[in-house]
This record gives C-alpha cells, sequence and structure tokens, in this order.
C-alpha cells in the first residue's frame, strides 16, 4: 500500500501571467513581470525530471540503452502519453526523448520510479534539488505536471532551473533541440513550435493545464550570448510565443552589465568586486512552508577546511573557477564545477582564499590536490560548459 501524506487543502491558484529573462552566463535579470507569483508548472515539470536523469547517466545510475520496466501506474496517467503498457519496457533515451518532444506523462513515471522507487518519493528528490539549485518557492508532487494544487511554481524558479541544466547538463542539452521523435512508427512533433521560428532558440519546454495557463521555458543565443526566459500564465499558445519573442528581442537589444559575472577567471590577475544580485524573498511563507512540511532539506554544503599538511603540499596542481566578492560565492562557484566534472573532481578539495585586489578583498575559488593531467582535463570539462577555468601549477601560490 502506499503511503500517502495529507495535507490541509489549500484554495486553489489563479493562473497569473509572469515571466522572467536572464543572461544565462551572468545571471543578469533583463526583464521581469510577476516573477515570484506562485502558480503551477504543468509539464515544465518535466524539466526537474529530465534533471535528475541525467544526474543518474553522470553518476552511473542509468544507461542511455538501459530498458526500465512500465508499471501499471506509468500506463495508467492521463494523455499526453506514448501509450505505454504495464509490463513493457521502454529505454532511457527514448523515455527522455518522449518528455522533451511529445510531454509524454507515461515516460515520465517510468523515469521517476526508476530512480525514486516510487513516484511519490520522487517528487520528493525532485523538490529537495531544487532546493539545493536555489529554487526557493518551488515543491513538486508528481514528475510529469498534471494538476496537482500542491504542486507550484515561480518564473524565476524555473530561470534557476534552466540555467542550471545549460551549466550542469549541457552535454543533454541538445536533446531539447530535437524537432520530431519515431516512436511506436509515429512521427511525435516538439511541442515547442517557436523554435522553428524564432533566431536562435533551440529549447527548452512547454506546458499547459486549465489552471496553469500556457507556459514556456526557452533558451536562445545570439552573437555568442545566450539568454533564458520563462513565461507562465499565457491565454493561448500564439500569445504566450508572441509574448515570448517580444521580451527576448527587447533582450537582445540590452548591452549586458556583466555585473554578475565572476569578478575574475584568471589566476593572478585579480580586479576589484563587482556588485552583486541582490536576494529574492521567497513566497509567502506560511503557503510554502505548508507544501514542503514533509520534505527534508539537506544541509548546506560545505567545503571542508584544508589541513596544514595539505597547505605546505606544493607539489599538487589545481584549478580556478574564479575570484568573487564573497566567500559565499566562491563555494557556491566550487560546488557547480563538482556537480560538472565529479569524477575528475572526486579527490580534490575546495579552497577559498581571500586575497587583496585593488585595494579591496576577493575571494579566490581553487580545487586543490590534482596531478597535472586532471588539472587541465577538469578545466577543459568545464570550458566546454560555459564555466570559467584555470589550472594552477604548483608554482604558483595555492
Amino acid at each position: 500500500m502506499l503511503a500517502v501524506t495529507i495535507l490541509a487543502p489549500l484554495p486553489a491558484l489563479a493562473a497569473k501571467y509572469a515571466a522572467i529573462v536572464v543572461d544565462a552566463r551572468t545571471g543578469e535579470v533583463l526583464h521581469e513581470e510577476n516573477a515570484d507569483t506562485l502558480t503551477y508548472p504543468a509539464s515544465l515539470t518535466k524539466m526537474m525530471t529530465l534533471y535528475l536523469t541525467f544526474d543518474a547517466l553522470d553518476e552511473g545510475r542509468l544507461r542511455l540503452d538501459q530498458a526500465l520496466p512500465v508499471s501499471a501506474w506509468a500506463e495508467a496517467q492521463s494523455p499526453t502519453k506514448l501509450g505505454l503498457r504495464a509490463g513493457k519496457t521502454l529505454r532511457v533515451e527514448q523515455a527522455i526523448l518522449g518528455l522533451v518532444t511529445k510531454s509524454a506523462n507515461d515516460a515520465s513515471v517510468v523515469l521517476a520510479e526508476a530512480l525514486g522507487g516510487s513516484e511519490a518519493k520522487f517528487a520528493e528528490m525532485m523538490t529537495r534539488k531544487a532546493r539545493e539549485l536555489g529554487m526557493r518557492n518551488t515543491v513538486f508532487r508528481n514528475s510529469n505536471g498534471l494538476p496537482n494544487m500542491q504542486q507550484v511554481t515561480t518564473a524565476r524558479d524555473f530561470s534557476i532551473l534552466s540555467r542550471a541544466m545549460l551549466s550542469d547538463h549541457s552535454r543533454y542539452y541538445p536533446y531539447f533541440s530535437r524537432r520530431a521523435f519515431v516512436y511506436g512508427g509515429r512521427s511525435l512533433n516538439n511541442h515547442n513550435r517557436l523554435m522553428s521560428r524564432y533566431e536562435g532558440m533551440d529549447g527548452i519546454k512547454t506546458g499547459y493545464t486549465v489552471a496553469s495557463g500556457f507556459n514556456l521555458a526557452a533558451s536562445a543565443v545570439r552573437d555568442g550570448r545566450r539568454l533564458v526566459a520563462v513565461v507562465l500564465g499565457g491565454k493561448s499558445a500564439a500569445s504566450r510565443d508572441a509574448r515570448m519573442e517580444a521580451i527576448l528581442d527587447k533582450a537582445f537589444d540590452k548591452p549586458s552589465r556583466g555585473s554578475e559575472a565572476p569578478v575574475v577567471a584568471r589566476a593572478g590577475d585579480e580586479d576589484a568586486p563587482r556588485s552583486a544580485a541582490k536576494g529574492r524573498p521567497p513566497a509567502k511563507p506560511e503557503t510554502i512552508a505548508q507544501l514542503a512540511s514533509t520534505v527534508s532539506t539537506p544541509a548546506a554544503v560545505r567545503p571542508p577546511a584544508r589541513s596544514r599538511d595539505e597547505e605546505a603540499d606544493g607539489s599538487k596542481w589545481g584549478v580556478q573557477v574564479g575570484a568573487f566578492s564573497t566567500p559565499e560565492a566562491s563555494k557556491r562557484a566550487l560546488t557547480q564545477a563538482t556537480k560538472q566534472a565529479p569524477f575528475l573532481l572526486r579527490a580534490a578539495k575546495p579552497a577559498v582564499t581571500p586575497v587583496k585586489a585593488n585595494g579591496a578583498t576577493v575571494y579566490r575559488a581553487r580545487m586543490v590536490g590534482l596531478d597535472e593531467g586532471t588539472a587541465r582535463k577538469v578545466c577543459s570539462e568545464l570550458t566546454r560548459s560555459g564555466h570559467r577555468c584555470v589550472p594552477v601549477s604548483p608554482n604558483e601560490k595555492l
């Protein structure tokens, strides 16, 4: 028997327009309207299901060619779906493509049950990951976005997830560009029709329920500059797409300030710190606290302190991923680097070191304790994913 957590009923949220556009590299907000208003994610939910699937692929817990069992619960999901049958199997890559093109609810449950044991447990994993990424106002109750009054989010939170998908899983991001997927002899077209006409757009996901309205998270790149944008609560697919085009066009016309980029990305060349982004308050605390009351949130990741022996060991290489105006920003950068290259950095140790630069203090973010070959491989991997990185030799002060 499934254990069900019963929460007090919550009033239904009315679909309300919300939007945000963010520079994918710097995090600079270029446009926002009702960006922290609670609403329903609908099928944008599947972005988190896919994020955790990509985590599992990177960590070796899943393989793209792995056949996953289809349960009766997966078969019973409402459309849209692939029409899976209980007792059959679905390959991981087929499930991924089913989600990004057809937005298949049954395929989403297959992935959820494979990773969480049950969809309910997987939804708790999704919410914990949301907190780790900084999605402060999102609670997940299922893997696919089918109607659930307790499953809520904001436009800002899904811009955070969109950026995390690009930075943490750039290897898999091209899946979101697939225009069609052939399954069971049928060609299933991608629901994001804006990709076919908006210059530079190559993902990410559409969503719709009656309660949510028409949702779209999208990413586009022009002249080497990538933006992510989220529109929630559209009155129709056409009006949503038109609004997405308008806010992206306006944002691309704005010059990038670059104010939230790392202060420095090169070893030995520390600049004065620049202004940091202001934190955003969570939505109504009583609502979020009520929804999240059954979801345990992990403690913040704290890089361990370096021992005296490690400080004295100058024979090891390291990598520097930036220098920032606060220790907390440096720690976040190291956490993201570790997520991007977990195997290569498994034996490395984080080091946040204050240094003076132009009369101010910046904090260098480095992973130390590597050999030269591994350090260069780490920087190659991080650079391909859009992160800053430079190898640091034993001759440079760590």
